[in-house]
């Protein structure tokens, strides 16, 4: 079958805290997350976790970090519209992320089925600003042309009911270690110190003949919701990670990694599903 394609690219903004405690943050709230939605058959399996030299990112602005290979196990977090067209053993996604803080890459494919029909990568640039450079990742006056830029507000953005906790809406929630929020009025970000900007740059590449428009359109909410639920529990768990060192950050590591291979294979499907 003869296939088109889609590029697209999305970049996202959103505001956090002061960025030499982002890393820490950012870490401990994807070993969190990861239990949050692993259970039941679906969910995260860690393949690597190490460190990496010699790969050049952001034309060799950086080359060294962690490099972790997941593979997310999704059935209920895929669209149904494209579980019925899918063999069952092929719900698997394949992530490979090099961390080299304040820059990482995550490349998304799915190679036991869509081989390189399928490639979302992520880049994510984390800088102490409130959201105004204009070209963090560099991009060709090409790329520049057919870029969309959306900006994240995790105070203020609509969450649906499915995914609202009290205990992780920014505008409620107060740090008692850090005094920090909680994060009201549009313009908290001009009003609050630290603050950080997190620049993410998702470029997909799809090709399905018939299916281009409505993968596209899942894709760019699934990544909004997403990105925008994850900063929200960042912010609301700074209690849970503030005062971590980086040593603490791989035992807990460590210790997730196995704990999702337990509940991969226990319990009730867990975390957030796709809309339909």
């Amino acid at each position: 079958m003869n296939a088109s394609f889609f590029i697209f690219m999305l970049s996202v903004e959103r505001k956090l805290f002061r960025g030499i405690e982002y890393q820490v943050a950012q870490l401990y709230s994807v070993a969190e997350a990861s239990k949050n939605n692993t259970g039941g058959g679906e969910g995260i399996e860690v393949l690597k976790n190490e460190p990496f030299t010699d790969y050049p990112l952001l034309g060799g602005k950086y080359s060294s970090g962690q490099y972790t290979y997941k593979i997310y196990h999704l059935a209920s977090k895929v669209p149904g519209f494209i579980r019925i067209m899918l063999p069952k053993n092929s719900l698997e996604i394949h992530e490979e992320a090099w961390n080299a803080y304040p820059y990482c890459k995550t490349v998304i494919t799915n190679p036991g089925y869509m081989k390189e029909n399928f490639v979302i990568m992520i880049e994510s640039f984390h800088i102490d600003d409130v959201g105004n450079q204009h070209n963090v990742h560099e991009l060709s006056s090409d790329k520049l042309k057919i870029r969309e830029v959306i900006h994240i507000d995790i105070a203020n953005d609509p969450i649906g009911s499915a995914d609202y906790k009290e205990d992780e809406d920014p505008t409620k929630f107060k740090s008692v270690k850090t005094g920090r929020g909680p994060l009201v009025g549009k313009d908290w970000k001009n009003k609050v110190q630290p603050v950080m900007t997190c620049y993410k740059l998702v470029t997909c590449e799809f090709k399905w003949f018939g299916l281009q428009t409505r993968v596209e359109s899942f894709i760019q909410k699934a990544e909004r919701r997403l990105f925008t639920n994850f900063h929200r529990q960042v912010f609301c768990w700074i209690d849970r990670w503030y005062g971590l060192t980086m040593d603490d950050i791989r035992a807990i590591e460590e210790s997730t990694k196995e704990e999702l291979d337990r509940q991969r294979h226990q319990g009730e499907v867990r975390g957030m599903r796709a809309d339909d």
